[in-house]
């Protein structure tokens, strides 16, 4: 990763050789990880608000996104050709940050790092909601079923 600004970013050319990918079998792989890490902690009442709802998780410098929707059954990848109704976007460094909590999501957005577009009231809502789980994506790689799902990954080793 490149260094500027005092933080890490994915370096251009990277971010290029990403763009060529198509970005459904990324959403997959995406929307697999939230329905493990998130569906089961989901209130109802944010279940019912984010139904049916469009939203894209941009990677801005790896040009990258994952198109996702929830659904009753949990979140399903969309296509990108749907106009998302929320778009929330940042570097990878920033998100890798918020995973571990090691950043505030409100110091990201008024530092203009982490971006939302769209329906900011449905931006809010997820934002508080996973604000407050007790939450570190990386502390859930050690969980029972976490692990079970990271097994199924071809080429998966275990640490």
């Amino acid at each position: 990763m490149e260094r500027g600004m005092n933080r890490f970013s994915v370096p251009k050319v990277l971010g290029d050789m990403i763009s060529l990918l198509p970005a459904y079998p990324g959403s997959v792989l995406f929307v697999s990880a939230l329905n493990v890490i998130l569906t089961p902690r989901l209130p109802e009442d944010v279940r019912e608000m984010i139904l049916g709802k469009q939203l894209r998780l941009t990677i801005m410098d790896a040009r990258l996104d994952f198109n996702f929707v929830w659904t009753k059954g949990g979140f399903v990848a969309g296509w990108g050709n749907v106009e998302p109704d929320m778009i929330i976007s940042a570097s990878a460094y920033d998100f890798y940050q918020l995973s571990r909590r090691e950043e505030d999501p409100d110091t990201l957005f008024f530092s203009r790092r982490l971006v939302m577009a769209g329906d900011t009231e449905l931006g809010l809502v997820l934002k508080n909601t996973i604000d407050a789980m007790d939450l570190n994506v990386f502390e859930l790689v050690k969980s029972v079923p976490v692990r079970k799902f990271l097994e199924l990954i071809p080429g998966y080793k275990k640490p």
